[in-house]
């Protein structure tokens, strides 16, 4: 069976999945319009033919692909801007409009889309075979179990630690690769973020309400799985770090380099990074008059002391990711699309959560908070992007002692062709979707 075919037969499971929820919210006559008439039973027969199609597109585009569910959330945020979006409205003669307001009364056709594009992408895998034979060793799903109970536990969410239980032992199965801990940190924060379309926005609703309400999308809990998420992925890492420094013995396992080459280097590369990348949020913190508030933090309301605050917490930070996304970034873009999502990222633990905490505020995820917060997410954002990007260029100019300068080169072109195959791209772009969409969650 082709790629095109699988992806077909995988349409049509999901296009049965959205189908459900399009018959709840009453959206088939909406597409059986474009056939002008205003028939469900039209209306479905027409979004089966589309979910047929868009699939068997999906095959053709990841046939060598890895981490399908990741490039399958994806495929489905991209046809919901492309579909209901962009060609719906083309298609019932009515203009275009990509507007807040239109964005936000498409709400549940996102969250359809993003359903939709994840049952694709399963049933591909078991089509495809993807499926390994034997499930993870006990030890990963004891890592997996212990750090969703933590992750769960700090992550502020009704019944965390059993969320993050269920989200702990699910881990191992759908991510079995080794990796370093920053890519699994964003890895880990969007996994949070299909945890809560299918838990808290789909699963528990179902359950305590026995009803969906995807027009009213709990937006304070996205914080907390998103948080949920990346603790789990980095503290499973760690854990699994600390099981092999112990038990392995194999010493080709372990890098050439000294750690403490590694690691001072690194550190000095990420604080200077971080300061360049702290120097044009500046101007984001300037324009919104946030330094004095930053400077409380140390007792202060001068914007002075908030500057100095403010790039001193910049480094740090820039320090942090150069050990977490060290030889992770094999070109400009990769550089720039790990910055963007630390950045994010930092806009989730930082600005939301450590900083109300540092000022002696109270912790708020609600809507109101989190439209407060949009213009320092721009800033995290710019921050995160001259990040990646300038320590991408420093580290680039360093040529390992131990690799010659072809050798170095040849390095670097397989680890991006390992990366574009993997799930990095979609990683990065789900990361800015994600960031664009909350200001459609609020409302």
């Amino acid at each position: 069976m082709n790629a095109a075919a699988r992806g077909a037969i995988a349409g049509v499971a999901g296009g049965l999945v959205f189908g459900v929820s399009m018959a709840v919210y009453g959206m088939l006559p909406t597409v059986a319009s474009i056939v002008r008439t205003d028939s469900a039973v039209v209306g479905f027969a027409v979004h089966m033919v589309f979910a047929v199609i868009i699939g068997a597109g999906f095959g053709l585009i990841v046939s060598r692909q890895r981490e399908l569910v990741l490039w399958g959330l994806l495929y489905g945020a991209f046809w919901w801007f492309l579909g209901p979006l962009t060609l719906l409205p083309l298609f019932r003669g009515e203009p275009v409009s990509w507007d807040l307001s239109s964005a936000r009364a498409l709400l549940p056709s996102l969250i359809g889309h993003l359903c939709y594009g994840m049952a694709v992408a399963l049933v591909y895998m078991v089509l495809r075979g993807d499926q390994p034979s034997t499930r993870p060793p006990a030890t990963a799903l004891v890592r997996g179990g212990l750090a969703g109970v933590i992750a769960g536990m700090l992550s502020h969410l009704g019944w965390g630690w059993l969320i993050g239980l269920a989200a702990g032992l699910l881990y191992p199965y759908l991510f079995r690769d080794r990796e370093n801990t920053g890519p699994a940190l964003v890895r880990g924060a969007v996994y949070g973020f299909l945890w809560w379309v299918l838990f808290g926005l789909t699963a528990e609703p179902l359950l305590l309400n026995v009803k969906l309400d995807w027009a009213r999308p709990p937006v304070d809990q996205l914080p907390g799985y998103l948080l949920l998420g990346g603790l789990t992925a980095v503290l499973y890492t760690w854990l699994g770090s600390v099981a092999r420094g112990l038990f392995v013995d194999d010493v080709r396992m372990f890098p050439v380099e000294s750690p403490g080459a590694r690691g001072f280097r690194a550190v000095g590369y990420g604080a200077v990074a971080g300061l360049v990348g702290g120097a044009l949020f500046t101007v984001v913190m300037v324009v919104v008059g946030v330094l004095p508030l930053v400077a409380s933090m140390v007792g202060s309301s001068e914007p002075v002391v908030g500057l100095i605050v403010h790039l001193v917490i910049s480094q740090i930070i820039g320090a942090s990711y150069a050990v977490l996304f060290r030889r992770q970034s094999f070109d400009a873009v990769s550089g720039i699309g790990w910055g963007l999502c630390y950045g994010f990222f930092w806009w989730i633990l930082g600005n939301l959560t450590l900083l109300p905490v540092f000022t002696g505020s109270p912790v708020r995820w609600d809507p109101a908070a989190l439209a407060a917060g949009f213009p320092s997410l721009a800033g995290h954002l710019a921050y995160g992007a001259a990040l990646g990007a300038v320590y991408y260029w420093l580290e680039s100019r360093t040529n390992p002692w131990w690799m010659t300068r072809n050798a170095a080169e040849q390095a670097r072109v397989q680890g991006r062709r390992q990366q574009s195959l993997g799930s990095a791209p979609a990683l990065w772009t789900l990361t800015v979707f994600i960031a664009l969409t909350v200001p459609v969650l609020i409302p």
